[in-house]
This record gives C-alpha cells, structure tokens and sequence, in this order.
C-alpha cells in the first residue's frame, strides 16, 4: 500500500506529464502482481461499486465525532470530496482516533478489509470504520478515504497509464488499449493473466479501440488533396461496435460500456446473421427520414429494464461506417478504401430494416465540402466526416487520418444563477454552474456547464461568487444576477424532464458577455425558435 499511496502522490502533486509517466513506471515495476490490477482499474475508473456512498460515509463520522451537521456541510460544500473532507477533519483530530497502522497490500484492502461494507447497520459500520481508520497510517487516511467513496480521482489520463504500462512490458499502447478495453474488476482474473504475460484469447467479446477523429484545422483545405478523403455525413448517435460470435452478440459503446441490453432490437437483428463480424457505427432513433433528436435515444440508457412504449416510442437503427473483422478475418491493418469495399460487400446481402450503411458524399472539390457542411442541420447532422482513404483503423486519434467538420453550434445569452464547487484539482473553487433563461419576468434554470472559462476567468468568477452568494442548497448557491454568458451547444430539444421545457447538448461556455446587462440576456421564446427551426 505504501508504494501505492507514493505514487498517488507524486501524480497528484505534479502536472508534468514524463513525471506522471515515470511513476507509473516505478510503481508497476515494483508493485506485486495483484496490486498491479488493481492500480489499473482505479486509475482507468473501472472499479465498478464502490464500499459505501459518500453520504453513509459522512453521516458515519458525524455520529462518531460529534461534528454539527451544518458544521460538516460547510467542510463539505468547501472542499468538494467526502473523502478529502474527512482526512482533513481526521488529521485536524475532529474525531478521537489510535492509529495502530498494519501493513496491508493494495489487494488486501481491496479485496477483504474494505468489503461487505454496504450490508452492515448502522452500529456496526460505525465499529468497522474505526478499526479500518485505526489500522492505516495517518498518512494513508485520504487514499483510503478515497477508496471507501469510489470516487478515485487523480491527474492521470488513460493515456499515461498505458504509455506506462507499455514502456514496463514493451507491448505497445495500442496493444494494452486492446487488452484493457472494456475491463473493469469483473475481469480481474483475465486481467491477472495479461500482466502475467499471457495475453487474453483473441475471442473479441469486447471491442476494438476506436478509431477517432480530430477536430478540423483551417490549413486543411491548403494541404490535402479532395480525391484522397471519402466524405459522410456526420450522425449525432451513440458510437458504438457490434460484436457476433457464434450466437454471443455484444454491443460496446465508445465509453467502453456494453449496452447490449438498451439496444435488443438491434442485437436480435445481429443475431440473424450467418457471418461471425465486428461493425463499427453509430446508433440512431431514425425518424422517416432523417435521424430523430439525441434526446429520444438518451431514454435507452440507464434503464434496467425497456417498455414496450419506449421500444415504440424510439425505434433503433444502426448506422454501419466500417467492418473491422469478418469470420476470423482482421481488417482493421487494410486502408479504409479495402475496408469500404468490405463493408459494402457485407451490407449489399442485408435486408433488416434496422441496419443501414453510411453513404459517401459526393464532392470534387474544398469550396463544394463547405457549401455541403452548411446543409448539415437540414438533414439533421452535425456536419461531415473527411476521412482519407489510406487511413488504418487505429487506437484513438491520429493526426490526419479522420477530420470532423462540424457546424458552428447554437449559442444563447444566459445568466448566471447557481454555481457549485469543482472537484479533484478544482474542488476549492466554484467552477459548475447554472445559467438561466427569462421566461416573463423569471429566471428559468436551462443548462449546466463547467468548461469554457480560462483559470484567471474561473478565479475572477469564484471570488465574486463568494462576495455575491444569497443562499446555500448543500454545495450549491445562489447568486445575485448579475452576470451573462454566452452559452454554445450542440443540439437543442423539447423536454418534459426539465423545469425549462427544453434540453440542450454538450453545453459549454463560449465567452463571458461583459458588455451585456442582465435583462439582455436571452428568453425560453428565443430557445423554442432555435427547436422549430431544428425539426
């Protein structure tokens, strides 16, 4: 545990990437075998149930302790993470505590001392929890703390983890992406195995890492050639692989989630097929001729169990743009002009009326691409997908393989009206926070966002929202009205699960309209025009 919480440490306490990468690589060198799988999983956010909610938690140390409710609130709302909450209160000796720290390993804690946590009452859990505080070193209180809450977060992308994993076995990065995708501790035994050294069977059950687009750059239409790029619209769907074999079907989405459930149209449609394959597509709630809103797809996700309404309600099709293995056979090394003519070979026999194939869009020229993003909204797209033709279907984004053309999002002036503390790095400064639309002569909540804002901005904004809170909600305030920004989003729909009516998609902060007065902000009237003119 001790190697464990250093390296935590020396990640969490730097912003360099080559440190972060280097004491990955001191850690997986050293680290038993076990412990390796789990640091893995933490670090990706695989670990899928966590031992107690962060509530149960600070409700425990309120019993034991003492501490006023309002007292904890005020920890809590100010720091943000339960855990980080209660190791400063612990250290600050907030609660009568004999540390007798006993070495344990990673997997220990993991596997037996912070188990069947969930089942206990409310006397016994308090119990169980002393001893666990009384049993680590005081120094560790945080990580464990962190680990009881689930909530593991640290400095470190996906990507680090596997450019460390990669320069400890010499397997490439794209090769522990393979290994690692769509893992969580459900395969903890498969996981053993691979850093063992004994690579999974190829079965393919789960998917292939994604290959992915990177955001158009204006020098594009200066250094590439039309007659080298296959272009297709661009559909607002969820990305997602369709996986047969034999008679298993699995349907992985871009998040590495299996989804196959939200989606038993489509693996009953998969399961008709003679050929074993692995699809690359998107998948879409079609209208009669276009793709309908994202909204009506989102209604899949997270139920544990789907209606006959809302399989009627939001009919699934699936939207094919590539064919990565065929009966045993991998494409994914064949340029995307021979996996075209693979694709549309497989698709030609399929008659189910939930599948479909991306259409290439014909074009001879840059200025007839442009003209062609323009229609984009029209037809219900986020705009165009270039993709050359010489392109491999590899791990994440590479610079001048896929392009996406997207159109210019909407946007609408709002005013600030809520804002909640961050978390991780930002849990000490309030960078969440509400915007509102005038609906008569009220503020209406219509979309959350926390992205858009440079540091200098967010600590300009945060020390105003100090000055400038009327009430506190738990972590939450209310502001006095005052400032308006600008808000862009991808996608706009009527809702009836929002007090505005309305729904927006990837919300984010375009700029900080300084010049503008509070009653200049926007109305729901001037979002509900944006809807009409959407359908």
């Amino acid at each position: 545990m001790q190697l464990f919480a250093e390296m935590f440490e020396k990640v969490d306490q730097t912003t360099g990437t080559n440190e972060k990468v280097a004491a990955l690589v001191a850690y997986f060198q050293k680290a038993p075998l076990h412990d390796k799988v789990w640091a893995t999983l933490l670090l990706r956010g695989r670990v899928k149930r966590s031992p107690l909610t962060s509530l149960r938690m600070r409700q425990v140390f309120q019993r034991l302790s003492g501490t006023p409710r309002w007292l904890m609130d005020e920890c809590f709302s100010h720091v943000g993470d339960t855990g980080e909450t209660l190791a400063l209160l612990m250290n600050a000796g907030m609660l009568a505590l004999d540390p007798k720290p006993k070495e344990r390993s990673l997997n220990e804690w993991m596997t037996e001392e912070l188990v069947g946590l969930r089942t206990l009452g409310d006397e016994d859990l308090d119990r169980r929890l002393l001893e666990i505080w009384n049993s680590a070193h005081p120094e560790h209180w945080f990580l464990i703390n962190k680990l009881l809450t689930g909530s593991f977060r640290v400095g470190v992308s996906e990507k680090l983890v596997l450019k460390a994993l990669s320069k400890v076995t010499g397997d490439s990065e794209s090769v522990w992406h393979q290994w690692l995708m769509g893992k969580s501790d459900r395969d903890f035994e498969e996981l053993l195995l691979t850093f063992q050294g004994q690579a999974p069977s190829k079965e393919l059950l789960h998917a292939i890492p994604f290959c992915l687009a990177s955001p158009l750059e204006e020098s594009f239409f200066v250094n590439e050639k039309p007659e080298d790029y296959f272009a297709e619209w661009k559909w607002d769907g969820i990305r997602s692989q369709i996986i047969k074999k034999g008679d298993q079907i699995f349907i992985w989405s871009r998040g590495e989630e299996m989804v196959t459930e939200a989606f038993p149209e489509i693996a009953q449609m998969a399961s008709t097929w003679a050929e074993d394959v692995i699809l690359d597509g998107e998948l879409l709630v079609w209208g009669e001729d276009k793709p309908r809103d994202f909204n009506d797809l989102q209604q899949r996700l997270g139920r544990k169990k789907l209606g006959p309404d809302i399989l009627k309600k939001a009919p699934v099709s699936f939207m094919a743009y590539d064919l990565l293995h065929l009966n045993g056979e991998d494409f994914t090394a064949l340029t995307l002009a021979e996996r075209r003519t693979k694709l549309e070979s497989f698709s030609g026999t399929r008659t189910h009326p939930r599948y479909r194939m991306s259409q290439l869009v014909e074009f001879t020229s840059w200025d007839q691409v442009k003209e062609l993003q323009l229609q984009s909204r029209e037809l219900g797209t986020e705009g165009l997908m270039l993709k050359n033709k010489h392109s491999l279907y590899v791990t994440g984004r590479k610079r001048g393989n896929w392009w996406k053309f997207k159109v210019q999002p909407y946007t609408l002036d709002a005013v600030l009206l809520y804002a909640q503390a961050g978390t991780g790095k930002r849990s000490n400064l309030f960078t969440d926070y509400t915007f509102a639309l005038w609906h008569g002569d009220k503020l209406v909540p219509f979309a959350k966002a926390y992205s858009g804002l440079d540091n200098k901005e967010i600590e300009e904004l945060d020390r105003w929202i100090r000055r400038n809170t009327l009430e506190k909600f738990g972590p939450v305030r209310s502001l006095k009205t005052h400032h308006v920004f600008e808000i862009a989003f991808e996608g706009i729909a009527n809702s009836t699960r929002h007090k505005s009516g309305i729904a927006v998609r990837f919300p984010r902060i375009l700029r900080w309209r300084r010049d503008k007065t509070v009653d200049a902000a926007d109305k729901l009237e001037d979002a509900q025009k944006l809807i009409e003119a959407h359908v």
